[in-house]
Parts: C-alpha cells; sequence; structure tokens
C-alpha cells in the first residue's frame, strides 16, 4: 500500500480489525520512512450496482463515500471516531443491499443514516436532520429537540 505522505509503496500493517461483521477488514498502517499512519479499509466489491431514487426522479448509483461524507459533516467538532462513521456507513450500505431490489429512495438512504446518528450523538443527529428535513426556522429545531428529550425521559421512566 503507497503511503499517502511520501509515496513508499512499503508500509507495514499495525493493527488489523474487522467490523461490520467481519464484511469489513481495517487496518492501521505505518510508512517506515515517515513514519505516517494512515487506515485502509478492505471490503468485497459488490457487483450488483445498486440504484438511488432521488425526490425529483433521478437515479444515480450508491455512493458509500458520500453517504460517510454527509455523516463525517453531521459529526464535525464533535467527539465521534471516524471509525464509528465507518461501522454506521457499512450497516447502512448492508442494509439497503438485504432488499430484493436494487433501487431505494434517497429517503430511505436519509432515515436510515438518522437511526444511526440518533444512536451516535444526539448533536449529529439534530445537524443531520436540519438538513435532511430543510428545517426552515427554529421552531423545526425546537421542535426536534423536544421529542429528542422526550425520547430520553421515557427510557430513564422505564429503566
Amino acid at each position: 500500500m503507497l503511503c499517502p505522505q511520501c509515496g513508499l509503496s512499503e508500509t507495514r500493517v499495525i493493527e488489523t480489525r474487522t467490523s461490520d461483521g467481519g464484511k469489513v477488514v481495517r487496518r492501521r498502517r505505518e510508512c517506515p520512512s515517515c513514519s505516517h499512519r494512515f487506515t485502509t479499509y478492505e471490503r468485497v466489491e459488490e457487483r450488483q450496482v445498486l440504484w438511488v431514487v432521488k425526490k425529483d426522479g433521478r437515479r444515480e448509483s450508491f455512493d458509500r463515500c458520500k453517504l460517510l461524507r454527509g455523516l463525517m459533516r453531521a459529526c464535525e467538532k464533535l467527539p465521534v471516531p471516524l471509525d464509528v462513521l465507518e461501522d454506521a456507513a457499512c450497516r447502512i450500505e448492508g442494509k439497503l443491499r438485504e432488499r430484493e431490489s436494487g433501487e431505494v429512495l434517497s429517503m430511505e438512504v436519509g432515515d436510515l443514516a438518522m437511526d444511526e446518528l440518533r444512536r451516535i450523538n444526539k448533536v449529529a443527529y439534530v445537524r443531520f436532520a436540519s438538513v435532511y428535513r430543510e428545517f426552515t426556522d427554529l421552531s423545526n429545531f425546537a421542535a426536534e429537540i423536544a421529542r429528542l428529550i422526550e425520547e430520553r425521559e421515557d427510557k430513564h421512566d422505564n429503566h
């Protein structure tokens, strides 16, 4: 694997972990020349193209990197490790690929992303929801936050 810092082709693996139920291999690597550390992911290449149907009817192929960028943007400046978001993106993609149809609505992708973010970080969830649901004023934010507070209180009451 080429070092992204200096281009040396002989980097060494210092840690290997699996995620997403063994479907993804995450490797921490280090360059012996410049000591730069970086992470690589190995996954099976899917043969079936998964199509996402947008709100306006356009179709585009599913892009896990685009999904991950959206999750990362929602978590900017929050203490959420990248591997947690990688695992979330893998779970979302896995759920989408389990369906019989090779097409999914963009709304379904967004709903799954919101479910993951709700579990990972509530602030990231509200950020994502504000863009995804197109919040137009403070009352939309207030309603979503009130819903989260109610969920938390319900959990505490049931425990």
